[in-house]
């Protein structure tokens, strides 16, 4: 985790810092660390209308998001503290604030809090009213700000149901200081929410354009919650030091408030069934942010294609990390055919394609065959190891004939130019080759060895049997074609392993491609 920093830490997500919207990877270091599922509550609305207090209750908290005892926004950008174990609040800048300069900003901040929530807390202050609704003017925008699918229909507004994922989990909050009535009748806190979003008749320019708001948060929000803050307190005092106000001291609209989110809020959810977990909130969070900064609208089908590419990238060198080791402690090179190393590798790859589904992130039905990509990482690592044992068996081979042939090295002192020098130098071939099929564990490359050992010494022998005395012309003859046979034989044998290792090596793959389809 980051040095300085722990989950309870308060620390900004989001920071907008001269007009620019950028992800504090510190942050995303401390989402890293939690793989658990995430219930993401965010809050926003105007500036100085209680956003980070009712946050610092749902914390449970007096202090933790700043109180601002002035007009001056206390939160740029979005903040976040991560409550233990599942909880992450996400308490956002001030919306409407001057000093902020580029006011597209907000709509953006506004967007991000709706698309990383679980559930979106909307805080104003007073009566909800037509000025309040129209406070609300950020929600006409999200079919600007955001996109359910990478490429919509040109001209394509988006249907309701692309947005399900949102207002399924959107939670209204007015905070005003009005009773609850409705032509002269007590009402209740939805009744009144509801009131206050039914569209006014008429066909007046104006009022088409007051309905607006209302439209648009029927259409991302239908399942709305309105709570009704009355003041913390009555007393005047106490209310300049609101942040040491206990639970009992509090008027009971915002224990409801916060015993309401805890019921009712619900694990982060994409489209089809997405679980979101620590994690893979920062991932989306990123690539929100790196979508806006490169002037594109976030997408949730790219969102979670990213979110696919970095957990299985991750689940393939977690699958393949696996394979090597397995590979490494299981194989004593060099094994004594090629069917023992496939062997070995069907078993561990078997394993390995197993681990890379345990963490698979499917979001796409095709995405079943992404377990192909895996395969083929694990077969190029499994090249590697039969390339290595060709080596070890290279190299082993070439030692104990080194060691073998030792009595042939006489041929400088002169020991076979004499008399039947040529019969005894062939029998001393003989007797190497003999030994040499004795040696235990060989592998895959003995034959090629000793066909080549028997080739660099076929001048010698020729030398040998030129210079010697013992054969007749006939005989030299003879001798010289028997050579020529056994040389043909040797590169048919050859090439019949090498035949033989290249069905092995394609009956694998394709076993491995049944057994894992």
């Amino acid at each position: 985790m980051a040095s300085g920093y722990t989950m309870m830490d308060l620390i900004c997500l989001v920071e907008n810092q001269n007009n620019q919207l950028t992800v504090n990877t510190t942050a995303l270091e401390i989402l890293d660390k939690m793989s658990q599922p995430v219930v993401v509550v965010a809050i926003a609305g105007l500036y100085r209308t209680g956003k980070s207090y009712l946050m610092n209750r749902l914390a449970g908290q007096n202090h933790g998001f700043p109180l601002g005892s002035t007009m001056r926004s206390e939160t740029k950008g979005i903040w976040m503290w991560c409550v233990p174990h599942t909880l992450v609040l996400l308490d956002t800048e001030g919306l409407g604030y001057v000093e902020k300069g580029d006011s597209k900003n907000g709509s953006w901040i506004f967007a991000l809090a709706v698309l990383l929530s679980s559930m979106f807390v909307y805080n104003s202050m007073n009566h909800i009213n037509r000025q309040a609704l129209e406070q609300l003017h950020y929600v006409t925008k999200l079919t600007k700000l955001i996109r359910a699918k990478s490429s919509p229909i040109s001209g394509e507004v988006g249907d309701t149901a692309e947005f399900e994922f949102l207002s399924r989990l959107c939670l209204g909050c007015m905070r005003f200081h009005a009773k609850l009535k409705l032509d002269g009748s007590t009402i209740t806190e939805d009744e009144y929410l509801e009131n206050a979003l039914t569209l006014v008749s008429g066909e007046d320019p104006k009022i088409q354009h007051s309905n607006m708001p209302r439209e648009y948060i029927r259409k991302f929000i239908p399942k709305l919650k309105c709570f009704i803050f009355e003041c913390p307190t009555n007393d005047r005092n106490l209310l300049q030091h609101m942040e040491g106000l206990s639970e009992n001291q509090l008027k009971s609209s915002f224990q409801n408030f916060c015993q309401y989110i805890f019921t009712h809020a619900k694990t982060k959810i994409l489209r089809e069934g997405i679980i979101v977990t620590g994690n893979r909130l920062g991932t989306l969070a990123k690539a929100y942010v790196d979508a806006i900064k490169s002037g594109a609208v976030p997408s949730l089908e790219n969102a979670v294609i990213t979110l696919a590419q970095r957990e299985n990238s991750a689940s393939m060198q977690k699958a393949a990390d696996h394979y090597s080791k397995q590979m490494a402690q299981r194989v004593s090179f060099s094994t004594d055919t090629l069917q023992e190393l496939l062997d070995l590798h069907a078993t561990c790859e078997k394993e390995a394609i197993a681990i890379f589904m345990i963490h698979f992130f499917k979001h796409r039905p095709r995405d079943c065959h992404q377990s192909k990509f895996a395969e083929g990482i694990i077969e190029k690592k499994k090249e590697n190891f039969s390339l290595k044992n060709e080596e070890e068996s290279l190299k082993y081979c070439q030692a104990q004939l080194r060691q073998l042939s030792e009595p042939l090295e006489g041929i400088s002192k002169g020991t076979f130019s004499v008399p039947g020098g040529y019969i005894l130098y062939s029998e001393e071939m003989n007797k190497v080759e003999r030994s040499y099929e004795l040696v235990p564990r060989k592998g895959v490359k003995a034959m090629e060895v000793l066909q080549n050992f028997k080739q660099s010494k076929a001048a010698t022998k020729e030398s040998i049997m030129g210079t010697g005395p013992s054969l007749t012309a006939v005989a030299k003859a003879l001798t010289a074609e028997q050579a020529k046979t056994e040389e043909l034989e040797r590169k048919q044998e050859l090439l019949t392993q090498t035949l033989n290792e290249t069905q092995q090596n394609m009956e694998a793959v394709e076993r491995s491609y049944q057994e894992n389809m």
